[in-house]
């Protein structure tokens, strides 16, 4: 241990320990490409077997989303918390602030980008409404449902791309840095996972990645990106019922599309309209003059070199 101190290199800094980039980097293999190998199968397995209906894909999905993406950002977290001695709610997701004022602020700013958006489509003629598609008691069980899931979605999201992996990023290269490389891992991740993503999409995710590690610099705390996360994904799955060319099941409106697929997304969804751009650039202003900035307090630890 004393030679490694008196003797850093590339991969280990002046306490011995692997550097900060290295971590980002290992986390990084490790939550995307290697364990899922493993979790994606077994939690498949695990839904066949408890009868987890396809046609409710939100269902399947999330019952992945829940043992794999988030079960795989637990386990690659919790490595690297032991091994720089901290908890594992310690990379901008402190359960105590979970409910605290930035994650509700979050779900409202989510809510009215995406219904905005939902709004700028309808009165510009590339939207109709021909009522509810799901009522009665069918619809309380869709909406607890579908919340239910995107809560689980938006928690894993921000888990795997805004947790360890940008506050390790952030502390080697710097915030923007840091922020922009975790943004491209993070739009290249969506555009190969979806057959119907284009270039255009991409830009649009990578921006809206950018404004969500924008309020985590600004807000100290990653629950903002992940009510935000909740809320948009809630009322483009559950509201529209709209997702990379899938009309999905219970959904709350009966609408069809007529209009340019630039203006209403097309196969890709609500987040691939290009009136995503002016709401983005609206949420970015509010989060600008809403918090000021600041230093994470629960990433005040240095944890490396």
């Amino acid at each position: 241990m004393n030679e490694a101190k008196s003797k850093p290199g590339i991969l280990f800094g002046t306490d011995g320990k692997i550097r900060l980039l290295w971590r980002a980097v290992i986390f990084y293999v490790l939550a995307v490409w290697l364990l899922p190998y493993i979790f994606d199968p077994a939690s498949r397995f695990l839904a066949g077997k408890l009868h987890i209906s396809d046609g409710w894909i939100v269902v399947a999905d999330t019952f992945y989303t829940i043992t794999g993406r988030f079960g795989i950002a637990l386990i690659c977290t919790a490595i690297f918390a032991r091994y720089e001695r901290r908890r594992v709610d310690s990379y901008g997701l402190p359960m105590k602030q979970a409910l605290n004022s930035p994650m509700w602020e979050g779900v409202l700013v989510g809510t009215i980008m995406a219904g905005s958006v939902v709004a700028g489509m309808y009165l510009l003629g590339a939207m109709q409404i021909r009522g509810l598609e799901t009522t009665g008691s069918a619809l309380v069980a869709s909406a607890l449902t579908w919340l239910y899931a995107n809560i689980w979605i938006g928690v894993s999201e921000e888990f795997v791309w805004r947790s360890y992996l940008l506050q390790t990023l952030r502390k080697s290269i710097g915030f923007w840095p840091g922020a922009t490389a975790a943004a491209v891992l993070c739009t290249v991740d969506h555009y190969f996972g979806k057959s119907v993503q284009n270039m255009g999409d991409a830009l649009t995710i990578m921006s809206l990645i950018l404004v969500l590690s924008y309020s985590v610099v600004r807000t100290g705390t990653l629950w903002f990106a992940v009510g935000f996360h909740i809320a948009f994904d809630y009322v483009e799955l559950f509201v529209l019922g709209t997702n990379g060319g899938q009309t999905l099941q219970g959904r709350l409106l009966d609408a069809t599309f007529n209009g340019p697929s630039w203006l209403t997304g097309g196969m890709r969804g609500l987040h691939a309209s290009f009136l995503m751009y002016p709401a983005i650039l609206l949420a970015w202003l509010y989060i600008w003059w809403r918090y000021k900035p600041q230093r994470n307090a629960a990433n005040a630890q240095e944890v490396g070199p």
